[in-house]
């Protein structure tokens, strides 16, 4: 499997060098506004020189001003759609390097203005999937039912803003099962846990409420049932990632992993007549596809589940983006650099030649990646939220005006029932 991508987000590149205020609305003399939708690019690319940021409001002379302020307010207002739309930033003037750099970004942030319509074309199905739906509902079910603490085992789901989201609202995130106190409530994440982990939250006395992913809990049962007559299971997935962990524990003497061709090369197994494969849930198809041709190639008699274990809203963000990546300029996904199919989804945009980089929000898109593009692609991976995309959307619309069309494969209808503990009565 490729090695994981760079991830383009807010983390300070350099130390900390001062303070600035990034200007969400210029204020005119008539007392109304020239909105400032860009704002989180420019403030995305303040905290990467190393600037502490803030966010306010400035006063400008016209609605039409580009001008530098001598009390180190930089502004800047030009035709977006509808009207006009504006960047500014506002720096203690006797912080002459932090002012600098705030100067250069807006400069820089201001070379990718456009006069003519930049296009977004939407990939659809993108963001959540009905899984991560019924994992975050059912986080969301156990904190309004339990009087005490609701624990976390792992990520619930593989995205930064769902978890800190829940985490604000009292959900107690944990590593491992050690971390909970007897007797408390532990909700298992969409991934899934080996029957060692339910064990273990047996012996604690753990109130469990186990939010796995009805499609992971296939490939489980599965694994199960390939174990019982005999099988060597090979297991085509991710190292380290914890779905593949808690499927490797259903039958850890009788499962092998392989990552990628040169894995099935090396196979060695007890009776070549008696194998059978199952996947990660939410893997690239293509390579996935290459893979299972390399097992059917040395093994002829390979046993396959009876239907696809990659997940449907996988394999149809997947499609999604193929529609939209050779129309592209450029790719953004939205989601977490812990998010395998997100992931997925840039490999699939470069493979198909169209740079792509994956984003947890609008603050993380680089100016230098709008160099020149007219037309984004843009989707989000099963477990980013979607008003990400639309935050995403907003600001490329704040660089001047924008065309969005929707580009819509087919539309999710499938809903998983929550967990019975969380079920309103």
């Amino acid at each position: 499997m490729p090695a994981p991508l760079e991830q383009g987000h807010p983390q300070r590149d350099r130390a900390a060098s001062g303070r600035a205020v990034v200007i969400e609305d210029l204020r005119l003399p008539d007392g109304s506004a020239v909105p400032c939708p860009a704002a989180p690019l420019l403030a995305g690319e303040l905290l990467r020189a190393g600037l502490r940021v803030e966010y306010g409001t400035a006063p400008v002379a016209g609605p039409a001003t580009a001008a530098t302020a001598a009390d180190g307010v930089f502004v800047a207002a030009f035709p977006g759609a509808p009207g006009h739309v504006g960047l500014g930033v506002r720096t203690d003037p006797a912080d002459r390097s932090g002012t600098a750099l705030a100067r250069a970004a807006l400069t820089d942030l201001l070379a990718v203005t456009t006069a003519a319509p930049r296009t977004v074309l939407l990939a659809s199905p993108r963001s959540f999937c009905a899984g991560v739906d019924r994992a975050i509902e059912t986080v969301e079910r156990a904190l309004e039912r339990h009087d005490g603490p609701v624990y976390v085992r792992k990520q619930i789901v593989h995205n930064t803003h769902v978890v800190a989201d829940l985490g604000a609202r009292g959900a107690v995130f944990v590593d491992e099962l050690d971390e909970v106190p007897e007797g408390a409530t532990v909700v298992f994440s969409a991934h899934g846990v080996s029957p060692a982990v339910h064990t273990e939250a047996e012996r604690r006395r753990l109130e469990v409420i186990d939010a796995t992913c009805p499609l992971v809990t296939k490939v489980h049962n599965e694994a199960r049932r390939f174990a019982a007559r005999g099988d060597t299971v090979v297991f085509i997935g991710h190292a380290g990632h914890e779905e593949v962990e808690g499927t490797l524990g259903e039958a850890p003497d009788h499962m092998v992993l392989v990552e990628d061709v040169s894995d099935v090369d090396k196979l060695q197994v007890e009776d070549p007549a008696k194998v059978s494969f199952l996947t990660q849930t939410t893997l690239a198809v293509d390579e996935t596809t290459d893979i299972i041709t390399a097992l059917k190639s040395r093994f002829p008699e390979l046993r396959e589940p009876g239907s696809e274990d990659i997940c449907y809203a996988t394999t149809n963000r997947q499609n999604a983006l193929r529609m939209v990546t050779q129309q592209s300029d450029l790719v953004l996904v939205v989601g977490s650099p812990n998010s395998s199919n997100s992931l997925r989804l840039v490999e699939i945009s470069r493979r198909e030649g169209t740079p792509a980089h994956l984003i947890e929000d609008a603050t993380a898109i680089r100016t230098e990646w709008l160099a020149g593009v007219t037309t984004v692609g843009l989707t989000a991976g099963a477990s980013a939220p979607p008003d990400k995309v639309d935050g995403v959307v907003a600001a490329l619309g704040g660089l001047g005006p924008l065309i969005v069309r929707e580009h819509e494969l087919t539309r999710e209808t499938v809903h998983f029932t929550l967990p019975s503990s969380v079920r309103s009565s």
